[in-house]
């Protein structure tokens, strides 16, 4: 599929979050990532729907709310949600993976309308939203950059060179929200928010399926420094 035949696809919208498990299940092959994707799915539904000033409509402009999926492997819940908003239309989930679609494994932002990032590497998310926020503050442009970034993300040493600097540089246009379900293989409970709590974040912990805790966590914008929401998600164990 050509860049032009995306472009020209229609859009669906209207749908809402009860229509999601059905809009992912439109979407076989990647099972063994599908713990990753469900896990982040009340995260990415609450910024889309109630925190981030972008649209399908908007999504070049420079003023927008940008937001950096960087935990970019098992994207169903990231696709699902798009193609609720109306920036993809639900017509291509059946279809991904295949060659000629533009739904891969991992998003592609040369392919997916309102991606902003080609994510998968893991790493690389949150040293990109620190320059995206630096670079807008340097333009006066007062939007915010929302990345999302897995607790076993955070061994890589990128991650916390990136929080160093962004605490540094004041950043208070930036917000990481940590989706946390005890991945890492050093998992130790409330060693993430002390992480960013000590590099000076502002941070906080919430239940990462409670949407009104996400929304008042994520909207927050502390002056002078960046904004950390550590989101819980504790999958429940398959039955065997």
């Amino acid at each position: 599929m050509t860049a032009t035949e995306i472009e020209t696809q229609p859009r669906t919208e209207g749908a809402g979050y009860d229509d999601l498990p059905a809009l992912i299940s439109l979407m076989s092959g990647d099972e063994k990532h599908s713990a990753a994707a469900h896990s982040t799915l009340d995260v990415v539904w609450v910024l889309y729907d109630r925190i981030l000033d972008v649209t399908p409509e908007t999504a070049g402009d420079p003023k927008r709310d940008r937001f950096y999926l960087s935990k970019g492997h098992g994207p169903m819940a990231y696709y699902a949600t798009l193609a609720a908003k109306g920036f993809i239309p639900d017509e291509w989930l059946p279809g991904w993976l295949e060659l000629d679609s533009p739904l891969g494994s991992h998003p592609d932002r040369n392919l997916v309308p309102g991606v902003e990032i080609s994510s998968g590497s893991l790493g690389h998310g949150l040293p990109l939203g620190v320059g995206t926020a630096l670079g807008l503050r340097g333009q006066g442009i007062d939007s915010r950059v929302v990345v999302l970034v897995g607790d076993a993300e955070l061994d890589e040493g990128s991650n916390h060179e990136a929080l160093e600097l962004a605490a540094a540089l004041g950043l208070d246009n930036l917000t990481v929200v940590v989706v946390d379900n005890r991945s890492s293989s050093y998992a130790v409970g409330g060693r993430i928010a002390d992480r960013f709590r000590t590099e000076g974040w502002h941070t906080v912990t919430v239940d990462g399926r409670d949407h009104g805790r996400l929304e008042t966590a994520l909207s927050y914008r502390p002056a002078g420094r960046p904004n950390a929401v550590v989101a819980t998600v504790i999958e429940p164990v398959e039955p065997k």
